[in-house]
């Protein structure tokens, strides 16, 4: 395997808050890593620093031989980083097919002055890009084709709106894929439907992935690896079972109290 993205020593502060502090984290091609840790440990800091929604107050991030540090989103997405977040963030207005035509954003070269015109280098554009969207759709079979593509996002339910939003960030063409606790507000069924889905965005798709979850059913049936973060800091990088043993992991989550309990 070679090394796709290399954080080292990243910081985040907000005021006296380090919410990232002097991480170091590798993230190999073809991995699917978790990182996990208890509320407020920096886990979505860390995707929005790594994705240009917040700047760096230290540290580099070099992603497929780019540097990152620096870039805004949507230069971090053309270089092939996609992302979900913690609450949907779809267009409800907009149809489901439109949702995902939106991941392509980034890739489009037309002006204003080509959609005006209709030029034929526009209109082949716009056909590329819907095809590239159904494609992502596609991926979800029977979940997401039940619904016409003309249907608004809003009438998804609320497990669709999430393959809906991960179909968006497939549509980028991206080669790293960073999830943002993707069974939050799923039912049992519903999460073990996303861990078959992780799983085979790797392995049919070949996306590397990086996903934040509290779910342990997901992060022990899909990741290679997994880290630890707690007050910003990594605290233990591992297998699952490695990590999910470590007394730091452990006291994070429950104290210390537990672990002298045990």
């Amino acid at each position: 395997m070679s090394t796709l993205l290399e954080i080292r020593g990243l910081v985040k502060h907000f005021g006296g808050l380090n919410a990232v502090d002097g991480v170091d984290l590798d993230v190999e091609a073809g991995e699917i890593l978790s990182v996990i840790g208890p509320n407020g440990a920096g886990k979505t800091t860390l995707f929005n620093v790594v994705t240009g929604l917040y700047p760096p107050n230290g540290g580099s991030i070099v992603f497929d031989g780019h540097h990152l540090v620096g870039l805004k989103p949507n230069q971090v997405c053309s270089l092939g980083i996609a992302r979900t977040f913690q609450t949907v963030r779809l267009f409800p207005n907009m149809t489901v097919l439109e949702n995902a035509m939106v991941g392509q954003h980034s890739r489009t070269r037309s002006g204003l002055l080509g959609a005006v015109l209709r030029l034929p280098h526009t209109r082949a554009e716009e056909q590329s890009v819907r095809e590239q969207a159904r494609d992502a759709l596609a991926f979800f079979g029977s979940r997401l084709a039940s619904f016409r593509e003309d249907q608004p996002a809003m009438a998804l339910s609320y497990a669709n709106r999430r393959r809906l939003e991960i179909a968006r960030a497939m549509a980028t063409i991206p080669k790293l894929i960073l999830l943002d606790e993707p069974t939050a507000g799923m039912n049992p069924k519903e999460t073990e439907e996303m861990i078959s889905l992780v799983g085979k965005l790797r392995d049919e798709r070949g996306l590397t992935i990086v996903v934040i979850e509290h779910d342990m059913r997901l992060v022990k049936g899909v990741s290679d690896r997994v880290v630890a973060l707690d007050y910003g800091r990594k605290i233990a990088d591992g297998t699952f079972a490695e990590v999910s043993s470590d007394v730091r992991v452990i006291e994070a989550y429950l104290g210390k109290g537990a672990v002298k309990a045990g």
